[in-house]
C-alpha cells in the first residue's frame, strides 16, 4: 500500500492507466472491433485484442522504415487494428512527424507525401537553428547537450523545427493509435538500480515499471515532495526527438564526433559575431569579441587534439597568450597545475575538464550574454557530458513504491532508450495495458534478433510475462526470414519482423544494409522511396503469398489459434 498522499501530490504513483488513456482505449477498441469484423476476423467486443506496434531505433533508417510499414498497413486495411504505437530513437522521429497532423491515419497518403517532400528538401537554415538554440538557452532553467543535439544534428535529418508541445497531441488523434515515446533514465541504467524505463505520451510522462507519472505538460518543471515549485515550459517535439534520439549520449567514444559538430557550429557562428553583437546594441570591439571567440575556437581544437592523442601545446600557448593580452590588468586566469600527459587518458581527460571549465568561467566574467554565454555552456556540458538533464519530479518524495535512487537528486538525466534496449517493449509490457499482441518492427543495425532476445532475458529476470525466444544461429542472424511468431501461455504473442530479410531483399541483404547505414548523411528522395518500399513488403499480402490481406492478419489469426 502506497504511503504517499496522492490527493496533495501532482505526482501519480499507481499501477493504473491515466483516465484519459483509459477513455481513449474504450473508444479505440470499439473501432478495432469494427475493423476486425470487416476483415472477417470475428470475435466478441470483449475479445478484441490489444495490439501494440513497436518501432525500433536505427536513425533515419528507422524513421523511413516505420513510415513505409505504416503506409503498407494502411493499404492492407490493418492500421485501424493497432491500439498503441511506440517508438525508440528514429522511430520516434517518424511518430513526431505523423502526430503533427490530427487523425493522420485517415489521410496517410497525403501525410506521407508531405513528409517525403520535407525529408528530401533543403533543411533548416543556420539562422533558424541559432534562433532556436537561443530559445532553448534562455527559456529553460537547465541547458544540456540534448538542446544542442536537437538544433545541430536532429534538424539535419528531420528538416524542421517542430515547436509543438507534446501534450498538443492530446484530443487530436481519436482515430490514430495511442502514441508512446520512450527514453531511459541514465543514472538508473548506469547503477542498475531503480527503473530505467521512461515513457512520454501526450497525457503523462514517467517510469513505466515503477508506475509513477506526472502530466506531460509538467515534465521538466521543478518538484519537491510531489508538488510543482517552479514551472517550466513544456518540452517541444524537436527536443523530444533529440531526447529519444540521443544514441551518442552514453557512448564516450563518440565524444570526438560531438566536439567536431560543435567546432562546425562555432565555425559557422564566428563570422557572424560582429553582426549579432551590433544588432544587440553592443560594441563588438569593446571588449574585442572576435579575439575572445578565437580563444573558444582554440579551446575546442585543444579538446579535439587531446582526444586524438595529438600534442595540443600550440593551442594551449595560443589560449594563454590571447588571455594574457586581453586581460589588460584584470584578474589573471590561473590555469590547472601540472602537465598534460597524453599517455594517461583518464588523467588527460580530468586535466582538460578542469582546463575547459576554468577558461569558460573566466571568459564569462566579460561575456555573460548571447551567444558567448551559450558557447561557454556548451563547452562546460561537453567536458561534464551532460545530456537530457531535467528536474526530478520524484525529488524528496516519501513513498515506499519509489526506488530510493530516484528520490535523492534534484535532477535526472534522460537519453535514448536504444542505449539499453533498441525497441520499446517495456512501454507496452505494463500489466495495466494488457497487451495481447506485439508486432515488433526491427530496424536495428547488425543482429536483427538482439532486441528480441534481450527483452526475453530481461522479462525473465523481472518476472514479466513474455514468450520464450530461442537462440538463433549465425546464419539466421545474417539471413533472417521475413517474420517470426512467438507464443506462450498467459503471455502476449510477439511477431518479430526484421527490416532486411531474405524475402524482401531477394538475396541482397548486405547491399541493402550497406546502403542504409545508421550514421550517414540524410537520405535522398530516391533512397527514401526505396526504403519505404522494401519496408512495406514485410507487411504485404502479395509479397508473402497469403490468402489473408497481410502478415499482420496472419498474426491475428495465429493469436486466435486459427490457421492462415
Amino acid at each position: 500500500m502506497s504511503a504517499f498522499n496522492l490527493q496533495e501530490s501532482e505526482v501519480r504513483i499507481k499501477h493504473s492507466l491515466n483516465k484519459d488513456e483509459e477513455d481513449f482505449i474504450v473508444n479505440r477498441r470499439k473501432s478495432i472491433f469494427t475493423t476486425l469484423e470487416n476483415l472477417e476476423t470475428h470475435c466478441s467486443e470483449d475479445e478484441v485484442p490489444n495490439i501494440a506496434l513497436l518501432g525500433s531505433g536505427g536513425g533515419q533508417r528507422a524513421m523511413v522504415g516505420l513510415l513505409g510499414s505504416l503506409v503498407q498497413l494502411d493499404k492492407e486495411g490493418l492500421l485501424d487494428c493497432i491500439l498503441y504505437l511506440s517508438g525508440v530513437s528514429g522511430s520516434a522521429w517518424c511518430m513526431a512527424s505523423l502526430y503533427q497532423v490530427p487523425d493522420w491515419s485517415t489521410k496517410l497518403e497525403t501525410v506521407k507525401d508531405q513528409i517525403i517532400e520535407r525529408l528530401s528538401g533543403p533543411g533548416v537554415s543556420f539562422t533558424d537553428k541559432l534562433a532556436k538554440l537561443k530559445k532553448y538557452y534562455y527559456e529553460k532553467d537547465i541547458f544540456s547537450l540534448t538542446d544542442v543535439w536537437a538544433v545541430m544534428v536532429v534538424t539535419k535529418y528531420v528538416k524542421e523545427i517542430d515547436e509543438h508541445p507534446v501534450s498538443h497531441q492530446h484530443d487530436q488523434h481519436s482515430k490514430d493509435p495511442f502514441p508512446i515515446y520512450t527514453a531511459i533514465d541514465k543514472q538508473c541504467k548506469q547503477c542498475e538500480e531503480g527503473d530505467a524505463w521512461f515513457e512520454i505520451s501526450p497525457v503523462e510522462a514517467g517510469y513505466s515499471l515503477t508506475g509513477a507519472f506526472v502530466e506531460t505538460s509538467s515534465f521538466g518543471s521543478k518538484f519537491d515532495k510531489g508538488s510543482k515549485k517552479n514551472p517550466q515550459d513544456e518540452m517541444d517535439m524537436l527536443y523530444l526527438q533529440a531526447l529519444c534520439g540521443s544514441a551518442l549520449a552514453d557512448g564516450k567514444k563518440m565524444v570526438k564526433f560531438i566536439w567536431k559538430q560543435i567546432k562546425d557550429f562555432f565555425d559557422h557562428l564566428f563570422p557572424q559575431i560582429k553582426t549579432i553583437l551590433e544588432e544587440m546594441g553592443k560594441d563588438p570591439n569593446d571588449p574585442p569579441a572576435e579575439k575572445y571567440f578565437q580563444v573558444l575556437m582554440d579551446l575546442v581544437n585543444m579538446n579535439l587534439s587531446v582526444l586524438n592523442v595529438i600534442d595540443p601545446s600550440d593551442y594551449d600557448k595560443s589560449i594563454r597568450k590571447k588571455i594574457e593580452e586581453l586581460a589588460e590588468g584584470k584578474r589573471q586566469l590561473i590555469f590547472p597545475e601540472g602537465k598534460l600527459d597524453l599517455t594517461n587518458k583518464e588523467a588527460a581527460k580530468r586535466y582538460m575538464e578542469q582546463y575547459t571549465m576554468d577558461v569558460c568561467n573566466y571568459l564569462s566574467d566579460w561575456f555573460s550574454f548571447w551567444p558567448f554565454d551559450a558557447c561557454f555552456s556548451i563547452c562546460r556540458c561537453m567536458v561534464q557530458w551532460i545530456w537530457g538533464r531535467e528536474y526530478n519530479f520524484f525529488h524528496n518524495v516519501a513513498d515506499e513504491a519509489v526506488p530510493p535512487v530516484l528520490v535523492k537528486d534534484e535532477t535526472r538525466d534522460y537519453e535514448d532508450a536504444g542505449l539499453l534496449l533498441n525497441s520499446p517493449y517495456f512501454s507496452v509490457l505494463r500489466k495495466e495495458r494488457n497487451i495481447d499482441l506485439i508486432i515488433s518492427l526491427d530496424f536495428s543495425d547488425g543482429n536483427p534478433f538482439m532486441t528480441l532476445k534481450q527483452t526475453a532475458d530481461m522479462c525473465k529476470k523481472q518476472k514479466i510475462p513474455f514468450p520464450d525466444v530461442p537462440m538463433f544461429s549465425e546464419k539466421e542472424k545474417k539471413y533472417p526470414e521475413d517474420f517470426y511468431v512467438f507464443k506462450g501461455t498467459n503471455v502476449p504473442t510477439v511477431i518479430h519482423i526484421p527490416l532486411f530479410n531474405v524475402i524482401n531483399c531477394e538475396g541482397k541483404l548486405s547491399t541493402w544494409r550497406q546502403k542504409y547505414r545508421t550514421f550517414q548523411c540524410p537520405y535522398s528522395a530516391e533512397m527514401i522511396t526505396g526504403l519505404m518500399e522494401v519496408a512495406g513488403k514485410n507487411l504485404s499480402a502479395q509479397q508473402l503469398h497469403l490468402s489473408a490481406p497481410a502478415v499482420s492478419l496472419c498474426c491475428l489469426r495465429c493469436f486466435f489459434q486459427r490457421p492462415p
